[in-house]
């Protein structure tokens, strides 16, 4: 389907002019480093953006990860922090709060999104189970391996081609999921990990018609779904704005309904909820919640507070409230439209539908000249930083790592680079400024070589590997 050409916020919205739901208070300056100083500075970091060191970078687009800007009344909250030990008020708050918005009956703090990930993979999973997901996640799938399961991508097939434009690519595939259970036993199965917004499928959304179908079919068999609510947020504007019947429904109304139908969630806070740090499990089933908060005391911290602070837990509590609200959703997710329709147009090769919190540069189309197996992903965002001091990530081979019994890289159907918006950070002029060289450098594109690998982590090494440029 031909994608329509920009228009303006005010075009989308029917009004004359439309402006973000938020004025600046302060400022944080940013400047850019010459361009031999960029050429250093990636090479010192071995062309890995993870490496580099962030007073190098003009406009970091690196992740949306504890990245944005806090509110007015979040850091208010923070000088209201409990520091005792056990029992924090800034706990009961955080736990009225995700109990009021997510529905979930049990809360667990942690330190972040991982330390939910680990808890709740070590409570359900036994070695020789399998997991279904749609599409894995880096540390998800590390997690739920190191635990002894093993993961089964069940996404819809169309999640798996940039070029479509089905609306909720996020999807699972009911007749995968059906099966899988076939195939080794329901109760070989334990849990389904469905994902909001699907990020290694840039960005895409799970339709509400698609939860619930689940559920239905899950609860024929017996076997709890557990999500990654970590940009739950956005998949629920993605539901107001594309499904029948919640054009009119609030996102808060949404989300709870998602969440209904599911047994638990774990959340990495610093995305959707709007802190610097945090995160926390949430679950239905008292059998999981004690396993779960006498790990926790373990690996994370009291129950009381999980590897956050006071003052964290109450900024959290705050950006619940705030994430969850109509303007600030949809400023967050035309943002992110605003730099993906520029480079629509310009004929660069992107990710559609524009997913709700990055834009997910299609480096298989971008160096179609450059094999997967010389990280056309990586070579795109190291020439991103060159370009114009604008860090991206890697979402492709490297991200994939290798498969832990052949010692193979693993070949993922998507070679993608995300460039991604931190909350309530950059302006319109500064997307302006990364379209401009995101176009710049495809233009330059055959002139661009791969990179060889010439050091890599045992574990998730797209945060640590370094790289070469080949033929130097």
């Amino acid at each position: 389907m031909k994608q329509p050409l920009p228009q303006t916020m005010g075009q989308q919205f029917g009004r004359r002019s439309w402006a973000e739901p938020w004025k600046i208070k302060m400022v944080e300056p940013i400047r850019m480093i010459s361009q031999e100083e960029r050429k250093r500075a990636a090479a010192e970091a071995g062309y890995n953006t993870f490496l580099m060191r962030s007073e190098d970078v003009y406009i970091d687009l690196l992740t949306d990860s504890g990245t944005s800007a806090m509110s007015d009344r979040q850091w208010a909250g923070i000088m209201m922090g409990d520091e005792a030990y056990a029992g924090s008020r800034n706990f009961y708050h955080l736990e009225e709060a995700i109990q009021s918005f997510y529905g979930y009956r049990y809360i667990v703090p942690t330190h972040q999104g991982r330390g939910a990930e680990h808890l709740i993979s070590q409570a359900l999973i036994k070695p020789g189970m399998t997991i279904p997901g749609n599409m894995y996640f880096t540390t998800t799938r590390l997690h739920q391996e190191l635990a002894g399961g093993t993961f089964v991508d069940v996404i819809i097939d169309e999640a798996h081609e940039p070029s479509s434009e089905h609306p909720f690519k996020g999807n699972v595939d009911l007749d995968k999921v059906q099966s899988l259970i076939n195939e080794v036993g329901a109760e070989q199965i334990g849990y389904i990990s469905l994902a909001g917004t699907v990020n290694m499928a840039g960005g895409q959304p799970v339709s509400m018609a698609n939860v619930r179908a689940l559920r239905q079919l899950c609860d024929a068999y017996g076997i709890r779904i557990y999500l990654d609510a970590t940009r739950m947020v956005e998949n629920c504007f993605f539901i107001q704005e594309r499904e029948p019947g919640y054009a009119d429904k609030p996102i808060a109304a949404i989300l709870k309904e998602f969440c209904d139908y599911t047994d638990g969630a774990w959340m990495s806070a610093k995305k959707d909820n709007l802190v610097n740090i945090g995160g926390w499990l949430a679950v239905n089933h008292e059998d999981v919640f004690d396993l779960a908060r006498n790990m926790v005391v373990v690996y994370e911290g009291l129950h009381t507070y999980g590897g956050m602070a006071g003052r964290d837990m109450e900024a959290l509590a705050i950006g619940i409230e705030e994430a969850v609200q109509d303007d600030h959703v949809r400023s967050r997710v035309d943002q992110v439209r605003y730099l993906g329709q520029l480079l629509i147009e310009w004929g660069v090769p992107i990710v559609c539908p524009v997913g709700g919190h990055a834009i997910f540069l299609d480096a298989k189309r971008f160096y179609s000249h450059i094999p997967q197996d010389r990280f056309p992903a990586q070579t795109l965002a190291a020439e991103l930083y060159l370009d114009a001091g604008i860090r991206s990530m890697e979402r492709g081979i490297v991200s994939a790592g290798r498969d832990p019994e052949t010692g193979e890289h693993r070949y993922p159907a998507l070679e993608l680079t995300r460039l991604t918006i931190p909350r309530r950070v950059y302006t319109q002029a500064h997307m302006d400024v990364v379209a401009e060289s995101v176009k710049a450098v495809y233009d330059a594109r055959e002139e661009t070589r791969g990179l060889k690998i010439v050091y890599e982590p045992k574990y998730l090494r797209f945060f640590q590997a370094r790289f070469e440029v080949i033929g130097q």
